[in-house]
């Protein structure tokens, strides 16, 4: 007795400690006395968050606005390598964040980590107006009182403060900024919808500012005070070490990995060739060869939720063909707008601020989706489901690379003017460049469609363990879609031998590289199509379901099946005592 009694003693005292860990402070926080309470703490977490990201998207637009006008006229790029060197810069800072997500997890902690690429996003953004500085229009008494730096020496220090300050922003993305520290885990399908939209909204909101503002300034004002991004940059930082310094650094769950996951599919990958290669073993899902029980190395839970993550993988591939053409922004039609003419009125357009044509339609319709996605959440009990906003923003987006092969058709009948651009002479045609306009709104109409939507479904349709995976596979693919748009550009070029993509716009067929990524991305529009009924069930709990089919939860339900079954035998009327028996 006393022992059963000592184990009751136990027992109790483990379920009030589960309680107190279920009442207090959720995963990633800490209340410590003294701290401030818990709902004005989270408020100012949420402020804290929301400067960060809107510093980092202020640096990032910043740095990508004028790069192409950069390379071309200072350090002699010719347009497609311009091109290439900023998607891959994009690429390479949409890649970043998963690199540095995994860092943090299994390398090194994440206080130490994100002072490290706070320093390395300074560093960075500091290198860049360094590089720009006009050494050569420093004098005193007629002479040069500062050497100009070579160009190799100039490149070299450019790609470095590239790396190091897309190192920094993937640092920021995925520790001060991720999504998961917004809590959104009991957040249903409209309210969901509803914070990405409005995510974004913020977002472009914020880049649209830049590209005005930042873009006037480097190009027509002074060059030089390019200074103010390294400013917003360590603005940025100071807030984070008040972060730090209060404990707001969200500290995610660790029950899956990317490494994990990488390894379930390489797993099943392998055991499966071996099995068809010596054995037939009949298994509903490939990936089931990743189970222990079927001879692979990984248990239940993380071959259950790689199977809800594999389910995903083909939205993801579809998206990355989408983000070649969005990247056309930066690169080709940059490069078209930036051979149009640019004065409006006696003032010369910043080449960037066309951009903000592409921005308009995302800051109007967002309000308008809001309305319409709350009318259909309430008429109908299950909403609706937004491939078809995915849908329609991939066919808008094959139409505008469409439209932009026409309008560089129509550009070139135009006569050539001079014009000046960062203090250099171009030749450019005199076609103004609002005739570009159609194609910059038809991209802005696909954004505001088709990123909050695949943000929707990347988050829900998977289990609450496995969305920051989700998000980081959905970032690996956008990343990819960069990659991919530089190398369609180095393809184009050497295949037709500038022809493509040259490096004056009038003496090459441009438009004929439109075409066939116009051509492309329909087919990539039909393909999505035909399977987007695979992601309409919004409100299908993956969680539950996933959890149902864990061992233990199956052997729970048994049990509860077993215990029916004799409370059934016992209360039944038709049976005899010795049927009981």
């Amino acid at each position: 007795m006393p022992d059963a009694d000592r184990r009751d003693m136990q027992e109790k005292g483990f379920l009030n400690h589960m309680a107190d860990k279920e009442q207090g402070p959720p995963p990633g926080r800490s209340n410590r006395a003294g701290k401030l309470p818990q709902p004005e703490k989270k408020l100012q977490e949420a402020v804290c968050v929301l400067l960060v990201e809107l510093c980092e998207r202020f640096t990032f637009f910043g740095i990508v606005c004028n790069m192409i006008l950069f390379c071309t006229v200072k350090l002699g790029y010719r347009s497609y390598q311009a091109a290439i060197v900023n998607m891959c810069f994009v690429g390479t800072s949409t890649l970043t964040p998963v690199l540095v997500g995994w860092l943090a997890e299994y390398l090194v902690g994440r206080v130490k980590l994100v002072c490290i690429c706070m320093f390395l996003h300074f560093l960075g953004t500091a290198l860049l107006p360094v590089v720009s500085f006009p050494f050569e229009d420093v004098y005193i008494d007629r002479r040069h009182i500062l050497h100009t730096l070579p160009k190799r020496e100039q490149k070299i220090v450019f790609y470095f403060a590239l790396l190091t300050a897309s190192l920094g922003i993937g640092g920021i993305r995925a520790i001060v900024c991720p999504l998961s520290a917004y809590s959104l885990e009991d957040c249903g399908p409209k309210e969901l919808l509803s914070f990405f939209n409005w995510f974004h909204w913020l977002v472009n909101l914020n880049s649209a500012v830049v590209f005005v503002s930042i873009s006037y300034i480097q190009q027509s004002v002074a060059r030089n005070l390019g200074f103010l991004i390294p400013f917003v940059s360590g603005l940025m930082a100071m807030i984070t070490i008040h972060m730090v310094r209060g404990e707001m650094i969200y500290k995610p769950k660790t029950d899956s990995s990317l490494l994990t996951t990488f390894g379930v599919i390489f797993s099943a990958l392998k055991t499966c060739c071996v099995r068809y290669r010596y054995f037939s073993a009949g298994v509903t899902n490939w990936l089931d060869h990743a189970k222990e029980n079927h001879g692979g190395q990984y248990s239940e839970t993380q071959v259950e939720g790689t199977k809800s993550l594999a389910r995903l993988f083909p939205l993801f591939t579809f998206q990355i063909l989408y983000r070649t053409c969005v990247m056309q922004i930066p690169s080709g039609y940059y490069l078209q707008t930036m051979n149009s003419n640019l004065h409006f009125s006696g003032f010369v357009l910043p080449v960037a601020a066309m951009n903000v044509i592409s921005i308009v339609p995302l800051l109007i319709l967002v309000p308008i989706l809001e309305c319409i996605n709350s009318w259909l959440f309430s008429s109908k009990g299950d909403g609706h489901s937004p491939t078809i906003y995915i849908v329609v923003g991939h066919l808008s987006a094959a139409l505008s690379v469409m439209v932009a092969g026409f309008s560089e058709m129509h550009r070139k009948r135009f006569p050539q003017v001079e014009q000046t651009l960062s203090e250099e002479v171009l030749l450019v045609s005199s076609m103004p460049c609002f005739h570009l306009a159609p194609q910059y709104i038809l991209l802005g109409v696909a954004e505001a469609l088709v990123t909050p939507s695949c943000s929707l479904l990347s988050f829900r349709l998977v289990p609450d363990t496995m969305r920051g995976i989700s998000m980081h596979f959905l970032a690996l693919f956008n990343g990819a879609g960069c990659f991919m748009g530089a190398f369609f550009v180095q393809t184009a070029h050497a295949g037709t031998q500038g022809n493509w993509f040259p490096h004056l716009l009038h003496e090459g067929k441009l438009e004929r590289f439109f075409f066939f990524l116009a051509s492309l991305m329909m087919v990539n529009t039909l393909g999505f199509w035909a399977i987007a009924h695979r992601y309409n069930n919004l409100h299908q709990d993956c969680t539950n379901e996933f959890r149902g089919c864990l061992p233990g939860e199956k052997l729970l339900k048994h049990e509860k099946a077993i215990k029916h079954y004799n409370t059934v035998l016992e209360s039944s009327p038709i049976l005899s005592p010795m049927e009981k028996t």
